[in-house]
């Protein structure tokens, strides 16, 4: 069942969302080779409870870190370790906080200095895809409306599409309805709703769609051992429209980005 929230409730998950994205902007400039995985979720536990938060995948389904780091072939789901990144890798970091009782749910993949010109282009696709399912994030639209656009834009250039792993509606848990694929039909799946809240992620590989697990049942990998890219976003249905709750502006801050790309999706201009 999806659960519309209230502007004040969007407005404790914006926090919670924020907490997230300002956590991501931190560790931007820490991620370098030499640094382990395990290194840097220290550094985000600390902030996000340095912010009145606490860290939202803690614990969760006995999840043993803050962060979900996943590199290189890694889709999603990467436990820390003490493992140095390397020149070359790319890394998802996916981040959770809840405040208030409201959770935020947001992620990024980072370029450790120089990557492989195909790499680099599998990034940039992936972060498209998600703005081109934001766009269908509209009244009038389904949930399959978001999964095809995704869907299209990364097939139609030779990428697949991650089957398994999905977006999903965010509030007081986690995880809420409706799910949502990144893949789908038109006009098919939950009609979306004012007030509701999702977290839209594409987890888009290098080549095929298929995936396996490691040992440790959690770590998700790339069949063919490619590399996977992933990119997340909360956005809240207001006045019929899609808006960011999140934002990767503290990112594109640290790492002296100049970028556009939220400008459509975003209400409110972030300190």
């Amino acid at each position: 069942m999806i659960i519309p929230k209230s502007s004040e409730e969007i407005e404790l998950l914006r926090e919670s969302a924020l907490i997230v994205s300002k956590t991501l902007g931190m560790l931007a400039p820490e991620i370098k080779p030499g640094v382990t995985t395990l290194q840097l979720d220290k550094l985000a536990e600390e902030f996000i409870r340095d912010h009145g938060a606490v860290p939202g995948f803690l614990g969760l389904y006995d999840f043993p870190n803050s962060l979900c780091m996943s590199p290189n072939a890694q889709v999603v789901h990467g436990i820390p370790n003490n493992n140095p990144l390397q020149e070359g890798d790319i890394i998802s970091i996916d981040c959770g906080a809840l405040k208030n009782g409201f959770y935020g749910d947001h992620a990024y993949t980072f370029a450790v200095g120089t990557i492989a010109p195909e790499v680099e282009e599998l990034l940039k696709v992936t972060k498209e895809s998600l703005y081109e399912g934001i766009r269908e994030f509209k009244a009038g639209n389904r949930v399959g409306d978001v999964g095809y656009a995704i869907q299209k834009y990364t097939e139609d250039r030779g990428y697949g599409v991650v089957r398994e792993l999905v977006g999903h509606g965010l509030g007081k848990t986690m995880h809420e309805d409706p799910e949502m694929p990144n893949y789908g039909k038109r006009g098919r799946g939950k009609k979306f709703v004012e007030g509701m809240v999702v977290a839209i992620e594409p987890m888009i590989n290098l080549g095929t769609k298929r995936i396996k697990q490691l040992p440790d049942g959690w770590t998700i990998l790339t069949a063919d051992n490619k590399p996977s890219a992933h990119f997340e976003h909360d956005v809240a249905l207001i006045d019929g429209k899609p808006e960011l709750l999140s934002t990767f502006k503290y990112i594109y801050e640290s790492l002296k980005i100049n970028s556009t790309e939220e400008d459509e999706f975003r209400a409110k201009v972030y300190d």
